[in-house]
């Protein structure tokens, strides 16, 4: 009888299926919309067959990352960049108030001891010296003839031609002639020391680092007009952070120039600054360079490197390795031959460019995770991967 059915008889008879419990519009679909069931239910054992499949080979478990640690001397170098400076620098400036006439050196000029820097208009000031001047000469007549009216009234009073009292009146008055004598030349000398003030000259070899005026401006008395770096020593200026500052006092400083990074020079710190600058919160510090030519280009960049007098063993471990849920920093080691994750406090010498450097909390030959160790949980069960060799 099975045999008698052909493909058409089958096809029709499928065709001619419907479903009472569906609407009486979707009654003609009813083939597809058995076809379509048939379908997911075949997906469905598949998946679960498939699921079964995986669990099976063990793939349920977590691949991770690991490096067995080692203890070794490690070095924590902090590097600052900062600027190469003269060991004084001085703002120079007229020491009285004028227009300036002249500027005779540029940023950068190099000038030796006593060269004109600049000049003022001296035309009021070689007025006051001639005036005091002219009133030195008057002094000085009126000194001397006073002095010799005191010398005829005492001859006179020696003969008996003449009394005491006008011999003190006498003397009175050269003793006020001679005051007004040396107030004279006082005032002389002030008037030409304020023309010679208005030759700005320098007290040192050394180099123009900066310019604050210039000619047809008038300046006040002491306001800065050139800044001269002397020759001689040179520092290294540099912002240490306030997390920095007690390591600072007692690290050893070496300093590398930007133009010349192979070579090193060794560094002393001179001078920290008390006080932190309001905006960056850094506090200004200075080292001297020994061994620098006086000649190496001032406002250079420089490299200080700070490494901790103090040998240290420690671990080194990728910075992926960390974690940190405010409790202090922590790590996930592999323990036991089922490799079951335990989450570990260590305690950090500090940090590099790639790794993290522990002081304490790890044992020689322990595996660390160093890779997604924020999707792990203590006590999950992993498989680790072949370690990957350092620097690959």
């Amino acid at each position: 009888m099975s045999q008698s059915l052909s493909k058409p008889s089958l096809i029709a008879r499928f065709a001619g299926l419907r479903f009472g419990f569906l609407p009486e519009k979707l009654r003609p679909f009813s083939p597809l919309i058995l076809l379509v069931v048939v379908l997911a239910a075949a997906g469905f054992a598949f998946g679960r067959g498939g699921a079964k499949k995986v669990e099976d080979k063990g793939d349920g478990l977590k691949r991770v990352q690991v490096i067995t640690v080692k203890p070794a001397p490690v070095v924590a170098p902090r590097t600052l960049s900062g600027t190469l400076r003269a060991r004084i620098e001085t703002d120079v400036g007229f020491r009285v108030t004028g227009k300036i006439a002249e500027r005779k050196v540029q940023l950068g000029d190099r000038v030796k001891a006593g060269s004109v820097l600049a000049l003022l208009d001296a035309g009021d000031f070689r007025l006051n010296r001639e005036a005091a001047e002219a009133e030195l000469k008057a002094a000085t007549s009126i000194f001397t003839q006073q002095e010799l009216d005191f010398a005829r009234v005492s001859e006179l009073r020696a003969r008996g031609f003449s009394t005491a009292q006008a011999a003190e009146a006498k003397r009175a008055a050269l003793d006020e002639a001679r005051g007004r004598l040396e107030r004279a030349k006082r005032q002389a000398e002030l008037a030409a020391n304020n023309e010679a003030y208005t030759r700005l000259t320098a007290d040192a070899d050394g180099i123009v680092a900066g310019v604050f005026a210039e000619a047809g401006q008038v300046v006040a008395a002491g306001q800065p007009v050139l800044r001269l770096a002397r020759d001689g020593e040179r520092e290294a200026q540099v912002a240490v952070p306030e997390q920095d500052l007690d390591f600072v006092r007692k690290a050893e400083a070496s300093v590398a120039l930007w133009s010349e990074p192979d070579r090193r020079f060794k560094a002393r710190l001179r001078e920290l600054s008390p006080n932190a600058d309001p905006t960056t919160r850094t506090f200004l510090a200075r080292y001297s360079v020994e061994g620098l030519s006086p000649e190496a280009p001032l406002g250079m960049t420089v490299t200080l490197s700070l490494a901790d007098p103090e040998t240290r063993n420690g671990v080194r471990v990728p910075l992926s390795a960390l974690v940190n849920e405010g409790s202090g920093p922590e790590v996930f080691v592999l323990a036991g031959a089922e490799n079951q994750l335990e989450r570990r406090k260590v305690v950090l010498i500090g940090y590099d460019a790639r790794d993290a450097l522990i002081a304490s909390g790890l044992k020689d030959g322990e595996r660390v995770v160093t890779l997604g160790v924020h999707t792990l949980r203590i006590g999950e069960k992993v498989v680790p991967l072949p370690e990957i060799a350092r620097g690959s």
